[in-house]
């Protein structure tokens, strides 16, 4: 029995391509002109020459946005992509048409560098999608416009030119940008205008943009800074306190870069400049209220007029308080009332004083307690050599530890006392230059000094005085002159010449007996010396009663210049 063979998918393939006489070949792949047959629903039914007609949708035959201008009879070219497929219809591509003409004519222009209209379409991750005719291609998001763009939907579907970046047709990527027609657009723009720009010319502009810096100002197609500190001549923290975006503004050229195209705007400068004669306004040691604007670590703005501030030094702020923070002082916006210290019209500096306006508080005490007088306060503070006091007018004074009590060290003084504690003292000396006082702590004990003996107690150095013992202590005796009079001590070693007699043992209160005054201490207080007064009756009987060449013994002399004390003291005695 004969076996029927039946032909194969190659066999009828080559079957056909026999009968097509070899077109299939020639027409896959190409473009090719085609005839519009026919429009069913939203497809164009299409003939290109081959065994069956193409459908093709209407959206292929319309620009992105558009509707398709499309009738029966119209003649078209279409990319065929299949002769035929399983339902044997040719499959033809209006868009591969387009885009391959696209690509011919785009890499034309790509070459020669020359512009290309398009319509963005669409948006994608990183930017938008843009319809060149027929080719798809990328438009990053920065290269939309000059500068970011918030809203991009006015720029769809709207035609307009765009320079070719980059493009590669093995893998289909063309990327664009709009922002280089816009810079060249504008440079072209601006190089126009700038020429017809001077120095010093008088303009109005548009705020277009503001920074912590400044604000640009659109002059026309060209914008100008106008930098902060030339908006106001008053202190203008943030430019957004003045201007707001889209506000009309008359302004002057400052300066003009050429070859940047940079331009510099003032607004300030349109305005009288307060610093003229200022020097002449704020006359040095005048006093003004101002307005306190800012504060620093270094010290306070304070603004006497719009337009013209001062500087307070934190040096300047307060007599008594040092090293603080100017903030804990004063407070912005407050009122101050100031003196002038210093003008610089030029560097447009003035230096102000705030503690100058003020009475001086170590002058005001001075006048209030003279030496001598006796004041009360707190014990503020306790140093290794003193204890400082707290006093009216809220200044302090220092109590130096040889001034805190009589008979003890300077150490031991120290520890009697404690911080909180109320004390009484006599005022030893005011330095208000030096913003200093001294005070006495010692000079209030029995026997202290006087206000008259605050100042010497009426002894001179290198005087004898009669003084009259008020304490036998182990480091020596304390002495009075007279009964009022200013009290002192006499060390240990100043009680004779001889170490039999410098034990303060061998005397008792209430004695009395001759010393010398050899001088007074830091407090003005006197100190006495047996011995010194006993040297100085030794020399005096020795220049009185003796020569080199008269013979006489030491003890003769001094025997001869007791007698005639002796008797001298008889004598007064009657």
């Amino acid at each position: 029995m004969a076996t029927t063979a039946f032909p194969s998918r190659d066999d009828f393939a080559a079957l056909l391509n026999e009968t097509l006489g070899g077109e299939n070949e020639a027409f896959e792949g190409r473009v090719v002109k085609g005839t519009v047959t026919g429009i069913e629903n939203d497809l164009a039914v299409i003939d290109v020459g081959l065994k069956s007609e193409g459908r093709v949708p209407l959206r292929e035959f319309a620009a992105p946005g558009q509707k398709a201008e499309i009738k029966v009879g119209d003649e078209v070219e279409v990319y065929v992509d299949r002769v035929e497929n399983a339902n044997g219809e040719a499959m033809l591509s209006r868009d591969r048409a387009r885009r391959e003409a696209a690509w011919d004519k785009l890499e034309k222009e790509f070459e020669k560098a020359e512009r290309v209209d398009g319509v963005i379409f669409g948006r994608v991750k990183g930017g938008f999608t843009v319809d060149l005719g027929g080719a798809v291609a990328f438009l990053p998001g920065s290269q939309v416009d000059i500068r970011p763009v918030r809203d991009v939907q006015p720029l769809m579907d709207l035609p307009q030119p765009f320079v070719i970046l980059k493009m590669d047709r093995r893998r289909g990527n063309i990327v664009v940008s709009r922002r280089a027609i816009l810079e060249e657009t504008r440079a072209e723009q601006r190089s126009g205008l700038i020429q017809s720009l001077t120095e010093g010319q008088i303009i109005e502009g548009v705020v277009k943009n503001i920074t912590d810096y400044g604000a640009f100002v659109d002059l026309g197609g060209i914008d100008g800074l106008l930098h902060v500190t030339d908006i106001s001549y008053k202190r203008v923290g943030h430019p957004s306190e003045v201007l707001n975006i889209g506000d009309t503004v008359k302004v002057q050229i400052i300066r003009i870069n050429r070859d940047t195209q940079r331009i510099s705007l003032g607004m300030k400068q349109l305005e009288s400049d307060p610093w003229e004669g200022a020097a002449a306004k704020y006359p040095i040691e005048g006093t003004f209220t101002g307005r306190v604007t800012n504060i620093t670590e270094y010290g306070a703005f304070v603004e006497l007029e719009p337009g013209i501030e001062g500087l307070v030094h934190v040096s300047e702020m307060s007599w008594t308080k040092k090293n603080v923070h100017p903030g804990k002082i004063v407070s912005t916006s407050q009122e101050v009332e100031v003196k002038i210290l210093e003008v610089d019209e030029e560097k447009r500096r003035i230096s102000l004083g705030l503690k100058q306006a003020q009475s001086n508080p170590w002058s005001d005490f001075a006048e209030k307690h003279p030496v001598g007088s006796t004041v009360e306060g707190e014990v503020k503070n306790s140093t290794e050599f003193g204890l400082f006091i707290g006093l009216d007018g809220d200044v302090d004074g220092m109590v130096h530890m040889s001034d805190i009590a009589w008979g003890v060290s300077g150490e031991e003084a120290l520890g009697l006392h404690h911080k909180g504690e109320t004390v009484k003292a006599v005022v030893l000396d005011v330095d208000v230059e030096k913003e200093r006082i001294s005070l006495g702590m010692k000079q209030l004990e029995r026997g202290g000094v006087s206000a008259a003996a605050a100042s010497g107690g009426g002894v001179n150095k290198g005087e004898t005085v009669t003084v009259t013992v008020l304490e036998v202590r182990d480091g020596g005796l304390e002495v009075q002159v007279g009964d009022d009079g200013a009290t002192g001590f006499i060390k240990r070693t100043d009680l004779g010449r001889d170490r039999d007699e410098q034990r303060p043992e061998r005397f008792q209160v209430g004695q009395k007996f001759d010393a010398l005054v050899t001088g007074f201490d830091r407090s003005k207080k006197p100190n006495f010396s047996i011995k010194a007064l006993q040297i100085a009756e030794e020399k005096q009987a020795v220049a009185q009663y003796g020569s080199s060449d008269a013979g006489a013994s030491l003890g003769d002399i001094l025997g001869a210049a007791l007698k005639e004390k002796a008797e001298t003291k008889t004598k007064s005695k009657k």
